[in-house]
């Protein structure tokens, strides 16, 4: 029985100035830092992930094709591209607080969590497996997109989970809403505050 912490996406280019910034993304990465700083010992394992989309591909139709714009519903702007600045953590984030790093997002969409591996290539469901994870809170950025994708994942995988609202940021209100309310009937705990 062991207790994880899903740190999702927060990196420059989903903070403001970046690619496909969500209001509020630089808040929550210094919230999530303070949050840490004062409650690491709840969990037995900080988890980060992170876009790591493939230059110069599509990324599984992620992207947009060359001379179309995106529909900001299943392609979008070009972000977190490997290897750029906009891929990395944002610095508010303390990522000496972080044990363990999840790359997702090459040559596929990769909104999940559980659509990445660490850089040895250990799949996410086989390292909460392997670490006997049972529960996990889920933080980070966006709501209605990547955090969204992570907890209805970690649920059928089994997991109790709890999503921390107040370390989140979304996209749009609508579409935040609308994921509270789908996690919810997903059977995830969500919660204002820890």
């Amino acid at each position: 029985m062991s207790k994880a912490l899903f740190v999702i996406d927060v990196q420059n280019d989903f903070c403001e100035g970046g690619a496909l910034a969500c209001q509020g993304g630089t808040h929550v990465a210094s919230s999530i830092t303070n949050y840490l700083n004062g409650n690491k010992s709840q969990y037995d394992i900080v988890i980060a992930s992170r876009d790591w989309h493939t230059p110069n591909s599509a990324n599984g139709g992620h992207f947009p094709a060359a001379g179309t714009d995106p529909d900001f519903v299943n392609t979008w702007p070009l972000h977190c591209i490997a290897g750029t600045t906009g891929a990395e953590y944002h610095p508010n984030l303390d990522i000496s607080l972080i044990d363990i790093h999840i790359k997702k997002g090459q040559d596929q969409p990769g909104y999940s969590i559980f659509d990445g591996a660490t850089d040895s290539g250990e799949k996410i469901q086989d390292l909460l497996t392997r670490l006997r994870i049972t529960e996990v809170d889920v933080v980070g950025i966006a709501t209605d997109y990547c955090v969204r994708a992570s907890s209805l994942d970690a649920k059928k995988f089994g997991l109790e989970v709890r999503v921390i609202t107040s370390l989140t940021a979304g996209v749009a209100a609508a579409t935040t809403e609308a994921a509270i309310d789908e996690l919810v009937d997903a059977g995830v705990a969500v919660a204002a505050t820890a």
